[in-house]
């Protein structure tokens, strides 16, 4: 196989680059994606559960264990309570962008690999015909180990570099819809979150 590979030439360098370039950000992405490091179980239940009796300070003290990015975003609109409601959402939309621009972190490099690997390949593969072409006008057609040569130059470049392109564009556009359900989701819970929350901070100003 590396032989093979060999043949591609010096284009395959750069393809071998990419590849190693988005398989590091695809298994990156898909631990750092796991459902119970961005939405853990534990910061749900603390949505679902908060009350008047729940303690401010455990309740910051848990988002702060978690450090997922639901329990920032949980974290923020904990914090900001005591502002009106529109400033309480505002916090909450501005927490969520940030947590989802890390959320994204790497894509732009997967991206990246998948736009430029098939147009290195195509590189290749332009490479390769040029030595075809070169090597017909220098010697003609009696030499077919040349003519083999350029034409291997061709086909395996151009196959090596859909081979990192084809699952780089299955990876991103798999990863960025996990980011936007997970975005969605956040976005749900901490604003049926924010409506217990202030209710409950009126209940406790009027008893007090």
């Amino acid at each position: 196989m590396f032989q093979t590979l060999a043949q591609g030439g010096l284009i395959m360098i750069p393809i071998g680059i990419c590849s190693l370039l988005g398989l590091t950000v695809i298994i990156e992405r898909f631990i750092a994606l796991r459902r119970a490091r961005v939405i853990p179980e534990s910061i749900v239940d603390l949505t679902e559960r908060y009350s008047a009796d729940t303690s401010i300070e455990k309740a910051v003290q848990r988002c702060d264990r978690e450090r997922g990015a639901f329990a920032r975003i949980i974290r923020e609109c904990i914090t900001a309570r005591r502002l009106e409601h529109a400033q309480v959402i505002e916090t909450m939309h501005a927490t969520g962008r940030t947590q989802v621009a890390r959320l994204e972190r790497g894509l732009i490099v997967l991206e990246i690999v998948a736009n430029i690997t098939p147009l290195l390949g195509l590189l290749g593969t332009v490479l390769g015909m040029i030595t075809v072409f070169n090597a017909i006008t220098v010697q003609g057609v009696g030499n077919p180990q040349v003519l083999s040569d350029g034409i291997s130059k061709a086909l395996i470049t151009t196959v090596a570099g859909l081979s990192v392109a084809i699952p780089a564009v299955a990876c991103h556009s798999w990863l960025s819809r996990r980011i936007d359900d997970y975005a969605t989701e956040m976005q749900e819970r901490a604003t049926v979150f924010i409506v217990r929350l202030l209710a409950i901070e009126r209940e406790r100003d009027s008893d007090g």
